[in-house]
């Protein structure tokens, strides 16, 4: 309970903020059009909206949020007017950008999760961000997983295990998301498995009444999303979520309701959708173009006159909070410090700049040359530089480049090249570190543990041996949960978790809807949250519903975070031949383009698949493993180890030894290889056929080179398209790990047909590599 002066004194400074944030858009702008930012979307028009909503950001709670939050972020005391022109001007040091190191624009915020060890925070006890992304609605689908978190952590038979993680899960996820990205496929997919899940998400939609240029009435069905979405609205019978409609300028109502709604979301986990109207875009939608362009003058007007702060001071005045003059003074205020915050974060991002040029400059003039010309062009390169009052680092090591280049046998050469490659090797950490974990939470770092196979071990069907590591695992490891379309109540469709739900609980082996991409949001947030999901995608070829998430935001957090968070899901799947069109994918090549920052893990059977697991359960690294779905009735021996072997990554397996060919392949497409190799071996023909194991990372100690060395002849196999997996694999081999030069015949690439494989025996066999085809180019790379 607050005095009246301490209620006062609240509300002038949540004016306070509101009033610094929007000097921060105005300001924001004006830095971009000069030149210092690239780029600049700010969260004018939504000041007073954020500040009500963030007194109800606990710790504990998760925000998912998107690029317009600014105003949430100082209210929340999560991030300071320096931070934001930091990231504004793309400063690298973490110290002065803590969200992301320069690694993206302006207003995409994050928050510490893990340590420098790669060990979870104490994230019960703190207000916690995961990382923005700019594609609109992406936020969604992870928005779900976060919500969905709190509903294991309250259902949790070992609550005790996870006190640093949640409060009986007491957690909300706030989820922001502009009106218009409500028309995308991510926003109704969330909506309708958040209704169905009843997790305790809350979203907040702010209506400007325009995507960009567009106005609403060509956006949303009913041109409002409160209106649209009534059929799922929550029954006293039903599941559901509950619809809030409030005036983005009226800052009592909206304290009132969200206290009320957001508590009522603590308690019950039943999600709620607050749609907030009325909001205004005084500087327009970004810095790329002005709002005059598609707003009449009357529109533009009222966007004045219901201006959120304009109200929100005529308020404080009329209800005798404040006077104008109070208010003045806090104006101006808020003015100076946002002066003084920007020229701090620019001359902390300009004085190391600065430094490593000041060293460039006396190093280019004390370049010793015979050749006037040189001296004179050496001199002009060094004082250009000098005269650049706001140099890049581009500029800096462009300019050295050029001067070695102007005296390469200059006896100062030795020197400046020092020089530059300091700076490459500085700039490398700054800008390209960190895709994947590098410390101890590496999944390179696991150390292999062979699977011990006793001589009296038991041979069952290889689905049965994923079974009994499932069951094993479910009983050792109480962070790990299981989720997809099948796999609870029938234990998936090839058994994997057969029995499983019943044993460990509907609550960590459980079904879902047919909606790929929100069972990749919900690995997404559970795995922030320090939880170990295993999210399956029944078959590869419907990975691409949920490849965006994976692409955009799971493959890119360790990165765009600078290594503060990481996302250590399992998406596990099948592919690779099955008769038909879309069961029988293998779009290799699209993933592993599509997800670098992820592992991309091929075995070739069931007991390689659990070593798989193992690795990466040991490690914060994200990870995709597609089993083969024509291994799952083959015979496999059961390990004595099953929780303790583990499988290296990026390691190669050599499976049969040869002296005339080498055949690099993996999953699937190895039966076949076997198969051509027995044929081919009574031709005298010997194979040596290499299993890759893993597409990401690729063959790490090139033991391809080594088997190169040994056949002179190689060829890659693979049931992708023509140019698909092969291509990056033949890239590897032929171009990093320059095996050209071992070659006594042109390699060769077998793949599918450009086109989806064909229905049925026939259709597969004319579409994918086969055994004859093999046999054929084998024989013809023999005769060269």
């Amino acid at each position: 309970m607050l005095s009246f002066e301490g209620f006062r004194n609240t509300i002038l400074e949540d004016y306070r903020i509101a009033v610094v944030s929007r000097e921060v858009s105005l300001s924001g702008r004006r830095e971009v059009l000069t030149g210092k930012g690239k780029f600049g979307i700010f969260g004018d028009g939504k000041e007073v909206a954020q500040i009500a909503m963030a007194k109800f950001f606990q710790p504990g709670d998760f925000r998912s949020g998107y690029y317009r939050d600014q105003t949430f972020m100082f209210a929340s005391g999560l991030a300071n007017v320096e931070q934001f022109f930091a990231q504004l001007y793309a400063d690298p040091d973490v110290k002065n950008d803590p969200f992301s190191a320069g690694r993206q624009m302006d207003a995409h915020f994050s928050t510490k999760f893990v340590d420098d060890n790669g060990n979870w925070l104490d994230l019960a006890n703190r207000k916690n961000i995961s990382a923005d992304m700019a594609p609109t609605a992406s936020q969604m689908p992870r928005a779900l997983g976060l919500a969905f978190a709190s509903k294991c952590f309250r259902n949790a038979k070992h609550a005790a295990e996870f006190e640093s993680l949640s409060h009986n899960g007491n957690e909300i996820c706030f989820c922001t998301i502009g009106d218009a990205s409500t028309s995308e496929g991510h926003f109704w997919e969330t909506i309708n498995a958040a209704g169905v899940l009843q997790v305790p998400l809350a979203i907040f939609v702010w209506d400007d009444g325009y995507g960009i240029s567009v106005p609403k009435n060509f956006q949303t069905t009913k041109g409002s999303i409160s209106e649209a979405l009534k059929g799922l609205e929550k029954e006293d019978t039903t599941n559901g979520i509950r619809i809030y409609k409030l005036k983005a300028w009226d800052y009592a109502g909206m304290c009132e309701v969200f206290e009320e709604a957001l508590q009522y979301v603590r308690e019950t986990h039943v999600p709620v959708l607050f749609h907030v109207e009325e909001v205004t875009q005084p500087q327009g939608h970004s810095t790329s173009g002005s709002h005059e362009r598609y707003k009449s003058a009357e529109r533009l007007d009222w966007e004045k006159e219901w201006d959120c702060i304009k109200k929100m001071r005529e308020w404080l005045i009329e209800t005798g909070l404040s006077n104008a003059d109070e208010l003045t003074n806090i104006e101006t205020g808020a003015k100076e410090y946002v002066r003084t915050s920007r020229n701090n974060a620019w001359e902390k991002y300009q004085a190391p700049i600065k430094e490593a040029a000041v060293s460039a400059i006396e190093l280019i003039r004390g370049v010793m040359v015979n050749d006037m010309e040189k001296y004179n062009h050496l001199q002009k390169l060094a004082n250009d530089l000098q005269t650049n009052k706001e140099p890049l680092r581009r500029d800096i090591l462009r300019t050295v480049s050029i001067a070695m280049e102007t005296a390469p046998n200059s006896p100062s050469i030795e020197e400046i090249k020092t020089f530059y490659h300091s700076l490459l090797d500085t700039n490398r950490k700054l800008y390209n570190s960190d895709l994947y974990n590098e410390g101890s939470k590496s999944a390179m770092l696991v150390e292999e543990v062979k699977p011990l196979i006793p001589f009296d071990a038991v041979t069952v069907n290889a689905y049965e041996v994923l079974n009994k590591y499932f069951d094993t695992l479910f009983e050792h490891n109480h962070k790990v949960y299981a989720f997809g379309e099948d796999v609870g109540h029938i234990g998936d469709v090839n058994q994997g978790f057969a029995g499983l739900q019943e044993k460990h609980g509907a609550d960590r082996i459980s079904d879902t809807g047919i909606r790929e991409l929100t069972i990749v949001g919900q690995a997404i947030g559970l795995s922030l949250r320090g939880l170990r999901p295993i999210a399956e995608i029944q078959y590869l070829d419907y990975l691409l519903y949920g490849l965006q998430p994976l692409s955009d935001d799971v493959a890119t957090t360790h990165f765009r975070t600078k290594g503060q968070q990481s996302v250590p899901l399992i998406i596990r799947t099948r592919g690779h031949r099955l008769e038909g069109i879309w069961h029988s994918g293998s779009p290799m090549g699209m993933i592993i383009n599509a997800l670098r920052g992820m592992y991309v893990c091929v075995p070739r059977n069931m007991v390689q698949a659990v070593g798989m697991y193992n690795t990466l359960l040991r490690a914060n690294d994200p990870a995709i493993v597609v089993e083969c779905l024509n291994g799952y009735r083959l015979k496999e021996k059961v390990p004595a180890n099953l929780l303790d072997y583990t499988i290296p990554l990026g390691v190669p397996e050599i499976i049969r030894e040869g002296t005339d060919i080498t055949i690099v392949t993996y999953g699937s497409t190895l039966r076949i290889v076997e198969d051509a190799a027995e044929r081919l071996q009574k031709m005298d023909i010997s194979c040596e056929i290499v299993d890759v194991q893993t597409l990401l990372p690729f063959d790490i100690h090139h033991k391809i080179l080594e088997s190169l060395k040994k056949t002179s002849r190689i060829v890659f196999v693979d049931e992708d398209v023509p140019g698909g997996a092969v291509a990056f694999m033949f890239s590897q081999v032929m171009e990093e790990q320059k095996a050209f030069q071992w070659l006594d015949a042109a390699p060769r690439t077998i793949t599918a047909q450009a086109h989806r494989p064909g229905y049925g025996s026939d259709g597969d066999y004319f579409s994918k590599p086969n055994a004859e085809q093999i046999i054929h180019v084998i024989s013809d790379m023999m005769k060269e």
